[in-house]
């Protein structure tokens, strides 16, 4: 995927998060740091309902705009859910779970804001 394609999905993913009100949304740029993304995209649902319905929407959104099929993984449980849409990869959390897993520390070096409550 070209740059201007990975960042034309980004801004698609980011969109979508923002109308589907996903909560504290963090972008971590993982160019140069990690093999597996470009950019790694992390936001929290009120509940694993909320979750669920992001994820799904999401994955139909970028499937229609014609960036592929995203795999998703659990979304049984949705207390985390992955979608890897290639070059960007999106982790949606329950606000308890992402705070235990705490990913923006691990994955920014640093780089990221610190997540609200865990200053």
């Amino acid at each position: 995927m070209s740059g201007s394609e990975t960042d034309s999905l980004l801004a698609l993913v980011l969109d979508h998060l923002d109308d589907d009100q996903a909560q504290d949304i963090v972008t971590i740029d993982l160019e140069g740091k990690s093999s597996i993304a470009d950019h790694m995209v992390i936001a929290s649902g009120r509940s694993t309902r909320q979750v669920a319905a992001i994820a799904n929407k999401l994955a139909e959104k970028v499937k229609q705009a014609g960036f592929g099929p995203v795999k998703l993984e659990g979304l049984p449980a949705a207390d985390w859910v992955l979608l890897d849409a290639g070059d960007v990869v999106v982790h949606l959390f329950r606000p308890e779970v992402r705070s235990f897993y705490n990913l923006e520390r691990m994955w920014a070096f640093g780089d990221a804001p610190p997540v609200a409550g865990m200053a």
